[in-house]
């Protein structure tokens, strides 16, 4: 199971700030630095950046929304960030959620799955470097990119129901979850997309599991935390579905909080689930708390 690090400084920091995070991530060892698209920077653009100064690890967005851009423009952009950092770019994508694409965006989130399936029609012979002419129910490309000096990259998308897990399985590299748990992913996540992918003669597709973490002498303090800072995942129907499955109130009820050996004892168990990589979401706000966080989520590699 590799492991990597959820970066947070892109919500709230510049990007020298996100370089000197990776930077960091890197100089432990770890095998991923994953970076969200939410509010601030642009993930892609800054992943861009941090692998001109960065030069090893693997580079993640987790996870960039698909409505507000076409695929053949993402995969001009994906492309293009690929020849950046040296071919280190995984990219992850999702189709967001119904509050983010039709509140904020004013765009339709009808059929979120078959959106999800014809985008990936589209985006997977282009990050390849093939052509691709595809007419949808919802998208149309036709059309090739070339862009030097880069390589096709994977791309695993942000699926949890069974017929997201399906078209990842069969369509794209593999799955990046967040707010799913253990269980979960054994009994629901790994078995869907893995025979999905089996089906079309698709290799094993990774799992990417992403979770909060905190090392704590304080167990119930950080999950008071956790409960108050992740309580709009209880209410997004996708993951609340989730949670559902997993028999957790919230996203705190999953969280990986205790002793350094207990967090190390959890997650290394994921890997028994078919977890192939653990992005750590460190999220206390005390600093020596965050950084004996990373240092247990360290001795994992």
């Amino acid at each position: 199971m590799r492991i990597g690090i959820f970066g947070g400084t892109i919500n709230d920091g510049t990007i020298d700030d996100v370089i000197a995070e990776a930077a960091e991530v890197e100089r432990r060892g770890f095998a991923t630095y994953w970076s969200p698209q939410i509010f601030g920077l642009d993930a892609l653009t800054t992943l861009a950046l941090v692998g001109r100064s960065v030069p090893r690890i693997e580079l993640g967005t987790s996870v960039v929304p698909t409505y507000p851009r076409h695929p053949m423009m993402i995969a001009q952009q994906a492309l293009t960030t690929q020849a950046a950092t040296g071919g280190r770019l995984c990219l992850g994508i999702g189709p967001s959620h119904q509050i983010v694409i039709e509140s904020m965006y004013g765009m339709s989130y009808a059929r979120p799955a078959e959106h999800t399936e014809e985008y990936l029609q589209i985006l997977g012979p282009l990050s390849r470097g093939e052509a691709v002419s595809f007419q949808g129910r919802q998208l149309c490309a036709n059309g090739t990119l070339t862009v030097k000096g880069s390589s096709p990259f994977p791309i695993v998308v942000a699926a949890l129901g069974p017929r997201m897990l399906d078209i990842a399985g069969r369509l794209a590299d593999g799955t990046l979850t967040w707010c799913v748990g253990a269980r979960t992913i054994a009994d629901h996540t790994v078995p869907g997309i893995t025979s999905a992918a089996e089906r079309v003669g698709r290799p094993a597709p990774r799992v990417i599991c992403a979770l909060p973490v905190a090392v704590t002498t304080e167990p119930q303090r950080a999950y008071e935390q956790a409960a108050a800072l992740f309580a709009i995942y209880g209410q997004l129907p996708a993951y609340r579905a989730m949670l559902d499955r997993e028999g957790a109130a919230g996203a705190a009820d999953i969280a990986v909080i205790g002793s350094a050996d207990e967090v190390v004892d959890r997650i290394g168990a994921l890997a028994s689930a078919g977890v192939t990589d653990f992005a750590a979401v460190p999220f206390s706000p005390d600093r020596d708390e965050r950084s004996a966080t990373i240092d247990a989520v360290s001795r994992l590699l």
